[in-house]
């Protein structure tokens, strides 16, 4: 269903612009840097396929194939999403669509043994349609070729790191009850091994997860304390009876010392009613308890910590998020194309009016627009609320 859904964003897009794939060479495009890793990825699946093939293995390539699907479309796509919208075919769109068709393509064979029908389906529409002399069927073609020259290690490597600082990011605004929209000061992204992030990874991070500023820390002693408990699995058959005063003195003991002690290999050692007790990571329960105004979750070596307090300018920042959005939805419900241009005029509550013609030119960008003013003229008129402030918003197509 992804595949499908990606398949089929694909094919609307490149039916709006009359575009032909097979006019350009991936040579000669500008790929940018999301263009050339999806490329790596999906080289380094093709690789991962191949070779688990050759050992008649099945399980390893499917579930392979599935994460790199939802990777396309949960990360490629919806990252790259407004480089299909403008209506100039500019160099970056180009690489986009021949991008994303190259890997669509590789993917129809890729899958083929595995979904037969699905994988004629879009091999029919997206090369045969277009080249006559293609084999009759994606089961006639050879299988895909990895390309070494295209894979990137260390971006691979690089992107999955920020897919997991993201997802952690995320839990940190849910357990927060702090909206994806709403802007935040900082991110501190904690490691106890080196991490290294270059510029577009970091920028990719911050725009992701809503922030202004990403900083990266050996650890997060400055903005998390831990709670300490004995993972009642190892240390009851070793410990049982000395369980209530391991307890106790955990409690009280320097809770990030600790912890940074046993990540780093060492033992806690200390004695309960004379007998010494010896306790390694594998041995504790460690939990997280967040300092006033930031919110943290981790996952293995990598801590993210997510500052919370929000100032005046971030709340208006978030306020006009929410106010893209509800145009965003109105344009869809209007039956408006993708691509239209349109021009907005507000009224209703002041307050509200001056912010969005304040923040202009970030509404004109988030919502296509070519004009944002203050009145009462357009073919297509809504009210709704932002943050408790009535709005009506007049809609017309440029």
């Amino acid at each position: 269903g992804t595949l499908w859904n990606v398949y089929c964003f694909y094919v609307l897009y490149a039916e709006i612009d009359k575009i032909d794939p097979t006019k350009y060479h991936l040579k000669d495009c500008k790929l940018s840097f999301l263009d050339k890793w999806l490329l790596s990825d999906f080289h380094a699946l093709i690789k991962l396929v191949d070779d688990s093939l050759d050992k008649y293995e099945l399980q390893t390539p499917t579930r392979a194939i599935s994460e790199f699907v939802d990777r396309l479309s949960n990360w490629y796509i919806r990252r790259s999403r407004e480089r299909f919208w403008g209506s100039e075919e500019n160099d970056d769109k180009i690489s986009a669509y021949k991008t994303l068709y190259e890997v669509l393509v590789g993917l129809s064979k890729l899958i083929a043994p595995f979904v037969p029908f699905i994988a004629e389906e879009i091999y029919q529409n997206l090369v045969r349609s277009l080249d006559a002399n293609a084999p009759i069927s994606v089961h006639f073609c050879k299988f895909p070729e990895c390309d070494e020259s295209l894979i990137d290690a260390s971006l691979n490597e690089g992107m999955a790191k920020v897919l997991d600082i993201v997802l952690l990011g995320r839990a940190c605004r849910s357990a927060s009850n702090v909206k994806n929209r709403q802007p935040l000061s900082k991110v501190i992204v904690c490691s106890s091994k080196e991490l290294k992030l270059d510029e577009e990874l970091q920028e990719l991070v911050k725009d992701e997860l809503n922030v202004e500023e990403l900083e990266i820390l050996h650890n997060a002693d400055e903005y998390v304390s831990y709670e300490l408990k004995p993972q009642l699995r190892t240390v009851g058959p070793k410990y049982g009876k000395l369980l209530g005063g391991i307890k106790e003195y955990l409690s009280k003991e320097n809770s990030v010392e600790a912890v940074n002690k046993v990540r780093h290999g060492e033992s806690l050692k200390f004695k309960v009613n004379g007998e010494a007790v010896e306790l390694t990571e594998a041995d504790l329960l460690i939990g997280l308890k967040n300092k006033d105004g930031f919110a943290s979750e981790t996952n293995g070596d990598i801590t993210v910590v997510l500052e919370t307090k929000l100032t005046e300018e971030l709340i208006e920042k978030g306020t006009i998020k929410e106010f893209i959005s509800k145009v965003q939805n109105f344009r869809k419900e209007s039956d408006f194309e993708v691509v239209n241009h349109i021009q907005i005029e507000v009224s209703g509550d002041e307050k509200l009016v001056d912010l969005i013609l304040k923040y202009s030119d970030v509404v004109k960008k988030g919502t296509l627009s070519d004009r944002v003013k203050k009145g009462v003229n357009g073919t297509h008129s809504f009210n709704f609320e932002v943050d408790g402030k009535a709005i009506t918003v007049h809609i017309e197509r440029v």
